[in-house]
């Protein structure tokens, strides 16, 4: 059987039946690209535009940012394993150095997303450069007080579980470490009013490990999120000292006022308080600006939108079972 013939088409070779197809038949490329160019321009209506006189934040540089900062914050755990009290310093210090500069380009960028003077057409804002500069020294300056409070998370998830072997196993393995490493370093730079990047750090980890927390909620010393995957911790959500949550868990808001627009009001306290040491069991959905007292335990499964008491215990209504007994039950 003899081979279909072949016919050169600029540096590569395609079948003569494929180069002969009918005109009409052929992709309009050209036309394509086009329609998806002209719906990322900036008088589009879409809701966005990557046209800015300034380069945007580069998702995959801030997310190697992270990465390296838990290598910071957990010396010998994450990026080199090959540390001592000898050469911590050095580490630690040679890492810093590096972060500094690269993270404050991405600050920046971040800043200049939101900038007035750069979306009105100039290039070089000045404020944006020096405000990066500030913003990332301040960043640095909290490192530590970051890590103390994750060093109470990791104590926290040790003691809470009984699986854990080791704190060391924690810091390795456990999905809630992760997520609230992300999250308090996403916290101090929504603190600091950094746009857009707190958010990038606190969804990758929420698409790693399915623990969704916006970088706007305050979480003190000591939590623990057990197993993790489906717990949703919203913006302005608070919580106190020792709070263990598990699976499933929610942390929501019951609705958004509108204004006169019809539009989402933003920035109002709409989420949960969590005061001291409450216990939290999987798929409990509690919702408002409520408050969970000291010391509760609100169940599995447990709808919840009014505040509850210190020491509360929240489960759900009895189940009624009715037992088949000489014909009789049902």
């Amino acid at each position: 059987m003899s081979r279909p013939e072949h016919t050169e088409h600029s540096c590569c070779t395609i079948p003569a039946a494929t180069s002969s197809r009918p005109k009409e038949n052929r992709i309009q490329l050209a036309s394509i690209v086009n329609e998806l160019c002209s719906h990322c321009n900036e008088s589009s209506s879409n809701g966005f535009s990557s046209l800015k006189p300034m380069p945007l934040p580069k998702r995959d540089e801030i997310i190697k940012i992270v990465e390296e900062l838990r290598s910071v914050l957990f010396p010998g755990y994450f990026g080199t394993s090959n540390i001592n009290m000898e050469n911590m310093r050095f580490h630690v210090g040679s890492a810093l150095d590096h972060l500094l500069r690269i993270f404050a380009e991405q600050i920046r960028r971040g800043l200049c997303f939101r900038c007035p003077q750069v979306n009105a057409g100039d290039a070089k804002c000045y404020d944006c450069e020096q405000r990066a500069i500030h913003i990332t020294n301040e960043f640095t300056s909290r490192l530590p007080k970051i890590q103390r409070m994750l060093a109470a998370d990791v104590r926290a998830a040790f003691e809470g579980d009984p699986a854990a072997n080791t704190p060391d196993e924690a810091v390795f393995c456990y999905p809630g470490i992760l997520a609230i490493t992300n999250y308090r370093l996403a916290h101090e730079l929504y603190l600091l009013d950094v746009p857009v990047i707190p958010r990038i750090i606190t969804e990758h980890a929420h698409s790693i490990t399915g623990i969704d927390i916006h970088p706007g909620a305050t979480i003190d010393e000591g939590i623990f999120i057990d197993h993790g995957t489906g717990v949703v911790i919203g913006e302005t959500c608070e919580f106190g000292k020792n709070v263990k949550l598990y699976q499933g868990v929610t942390l929501g808001a019951k609705s958004f006022p509108m204004d006169e627009n019809g539009n989402p009001v933003k920035g109002i306290p709409r989420h949960p308080i969590v005061e001291d040491n409450v216990t939290i069991y999987s798929n409990a959905t509690i919702l408002g600006r409520i408050r969970i007292g000291r010391g509760s335990v609100i169940g599995g499964n447990v709808w919840l939108t009014h505040g509850v008491p210190a020491n509360s215990h929240v489960t759900q209504a009895r189940l009624r079972e009715d037992a088949w007994s000489d014909g009789g039950g049902i």
